[in-house]
């Protein structure tokens, strides 16, 4: 840090990496302290009412999670970067939603997984810093590590924290991605941003399994994204209907919030669409084999739910499609060719149709 002895030397660093953020395609970076008493709090009461479900890697780590310098021993701040990720040419989401013979899938896994086209920018921002300060300690992460990615965002002043409990910024929305650096240097913060939910509860209101069960107190367990993605089991009975053409994780709280009138697409090339995934039909991704699964998912943040959990979401989706003999018949024909669990959904399925 000797090259960083005066605050005005700090201050002018922070403003040059805010510069390289916005070379290595971050639309947004801020810096906060390692302070997360409040949200060590909220997120210990969270985890007493289970609402983790089977998201045991929520607790497995104790108090590492709110503690920056317990996980990165000697992190005195954090930096955290924002990038917009919604495809610019996708269809409709509120189309896709309202046809139910096609399949919508979560925006963010549209295109390339973005762990590595955030961890491999953040690396190269890490380097930056190195050629001007010599070496210094730090480690990258991007929602791969016991992090509270969300607070230390909101206290680095990139958006504050909506009632659905995604981060939001008025210049852009909730459509990003986070990542952060932990490091040793000690930078000046950058300043938390105010609330601006107000009294809107459109967030609350829309979802279709009422997962948002209180203003910025999220129940993981009636949640889609979690019952599509995390669940690795059966979806509960109450809740498949309620998932619709839903195959991979869920939008509404997002597509409803007024302040989404400011996001911005992405330009990035990894985050544009592939294999036609934003608008591509139930049927067809049912009749995919678990080696096109693979090979059309490679690079894709979908293919770590695995073949199994795909055919189990699908199954689902077909069985609150409209009636059609060439849905009924692709399930019967699915069915002695599945494990038990993706079994259990295909039944299920053929059973709305029948009833």
């Amino acid at each position: 840090m000797a090259k960083l002895s005066s605050q005005q030397e700090r201050s002018t660093f922070v403003r040059q990496l805010e510069a390289w953020g916005c070379e290595l395609g971050f639309q947004q970076l801020g810096v906060s302290s390692i302070r997360l008493s409040e949200a060590e709090l909220r997120l210990q009461k969270w985890l007493q009412c289970d609402y983790h479900g089977e998201m045991e890697w929520m607790q497995s780590h104790g108090l590492k999670r709110s503690r920056p310098a317990s996980l990165e021993t000697g992190t005195q701040s954090v930096i955290s970067v924002r990038m917009d990720y919604l495809p610019p040419n996708g269809a409709e989401p509120e189309l896709v939603l309202n046809h139910p013979e096609l399949a919508y899938i979560s925006r963010y896994a549209l295109g390339r997984d973005y762990h590595k086209v955030m961890r491999s920018r953040l690396k190269q921002l890490a380097t930056k810093m190195q050629q001007t300060l010599g070496e210094f300690g730090y480690r990258v992460f991007v929602d791969s590590a016991p992090v509270l990615e969300k607070p230390i965002a909101v206290n680095a002043g990139l958006g504050w924290m909506g009632k659905h409990t995604n981060i939001l910024n008025r210049d852009a929305g909730s459509w990003f991605f986070l990542g952060e650096i932990y490091t040793d240097l000690a930078l000046p913060e950058t300043g938390a941003q105010k609330e601006h939910c107000g009294s809107c509860t459109a967030c609350i209101d829309v979802c279709p399994t009422q997962a948002i069960i209180a203003p910025y107190k999220l129940d993981a367990r009636r949640c889609i994204s979690y019952l599509t993605i995390e669940l690795k089991g059966a979806i509960p009975v109450e809740f498949r209907q309620a998932i619709g053409n839903r195959i991979y994780g869920c939008d509404d709280c997002q597509l409803i919030c007024p302040w989404n009138r400011f996001s911005n697409t992405s330009n990035e090339a990894d985050y544009q669409v592939r294999h036609a995934l934003d608008s591509a039909r139930l049927l067809t991704l049912f009749a995919w084999s678990e080696e096109e699964f693979l090979t059309n998912m490679q690079g894709s943040a979908i293919r770590r739910i695995g073949y199994q959990r795909w055919q189990r979401n699908l199954a689902v989706a077909l069985g609150n499609a409209p009636y059609h003999q060439r849905i009924v018949a692709a399930l019967q024909a699915r069915l002695p060719k599945v494990d038990e669990m993706v079994a259990e959904h295909i039944n299920w399925a053929i059973n709305q149709h029948i009833i």
